[in-house]
């Protein structure tokens, strides 16, 4: 009676083991990072359990554990882009390992930090914090110049399957637009500002919110302001597009639709990903909560959803009526 869910965990660890083969054939640095990160976040979990500490509103083990998954997610990821990229070795070598040490060191600095009891991101309060916070921000910048040469061969590389090659090469640039939405968040604030003028000190530099103080009520894991605009929020749906769209690619091929069809609604999903990042990017910087826009914010996001749903069941309607014409004149 067990030979069933024993035949189906047989078949589910043999299809890991072969992901994970494939993974550190097109990148071992990036493999193994991805691995390391597990560990550190489960290692996370664990300080979050015995570490009571809070740190800007939040468990001070919190932030290394969010990396610490971002960062996982993301290495396999590009392993995985890698393995369709075996015409270009030294891009899957440099960047490979480009991203690799860059991830280390940030997820190592951010750990110190929280091991501290401090802040990792903007603070400049000694001397070590400014260096540790420079030092990072200027390797994440390193890092997002080289996913560059990633988008390049993906631009140029001929896929069999047309809408996961869509995916790949507009996630990617996606993604690259994203990251590049961190130095918003450096930029000191005019509250910061006004403190330097007033013969104070700069202790922090930069901040998530717009239009408040970091380290006030959050969403539930992700931290993100309910009071005020946060960047983290574009910030994060902009930097996951590459994982978003290369899942919908994948998803599509279960629907028996002509390829060129299939492309359409992978095009289309595209644009309104990236339009609902422009929208919650705008909405940031005019200081709007996720969780409690204006009417202005919440008008867009209807519009956006509206637009989005009428224009994927035109794609399908148009997809039907195809098939339909397909048949009849099979039947002529």
């Amino acid at each position: 009676m067990n030979s069933t869910p024993r035949a189906v965990r047989s078949a589910a660890g043999a299809r890991a083991a072969a992901l994970l083969d494939h993974l550190w054939r097109a990148s071992p640095p990036l493999t193994a990072v991805g691995a390391l990160m597990l560990v550190v976040a489960a290692a996370s979990v664990v300080g979050m359990l015995v570490d009571p500490r809070i740190i800007t509103g939040a468990p001070a083990w919190l932030k290394p554990f969010k990396f610490a998954i971002s960062t996982a997610i993301y290495s396999l990821t590009l392993a995985w882009i890698f393995g369709w990229l075996s015409d270009w070795p030294r891009v899957r070598r440099v960047v490979g390992w480009t991203t690799a040490i860059v991830f280390v060191l940030e997820v190592a600095i951010i750990d110190t930090q929280a091991w501290r009891g401090t802040t990792s991101h903007f603070n400049v309060s000694t001397t070590r914090d400014a260096v540790l916070f420079v030092v990072m921000g200027g390797a994440i910048l390193l890092q997002t110049l080289v996913s560059v040469a990633v988008a390049g061969p993906l631009w140029r590389q001929r896929f069999t399957d047309r809408p996961l090659g869509w995916a790949l090469r507009l996630g990617m640039t996606l993604t690259i637009v994203g990251a590049l939405t961190g130095p918003l968040m450096t930029r000191p604030t005019a509250a910061q500002l006004a403190d330097v003028r007033a013969g104070g000190r700069m202790t922090m530099a930069g901040a998530h919110s717009v239009g408040g103080l970091d380290g006030g009520r959050g969403v539930p894991v992700m931290g993100w302001s309910r009071e005020h605009g946060d960047l983290r929020v574009p910030h994060f749906i902009g930097l996951h597009a590459i994982q978003a769209l290369a899942l919908i690619a994948v998803g599509l091929r279960r629907w028996r639709a002509p390829e060129a069809v299939r492309v359409r609604a992978l095009l289309a999903a595209t644009a309104s990903y990236a339009s609902l990042f422009l929208l919650l990017l705008w909405g940031a910087l005019r200081g709007q909560s996720l969780v409690a826009p204006d009417a202005a914010a919440l008008a867009s996001i209807v519009i956006w959803a509206v637009v989005t749903m009428l224009v994927l069941a035109w794609i399908g309607v148009g997809s039907r009526r195809g098939s339909r014409d397909g048949l009849d004149r099979m039947a002529v």
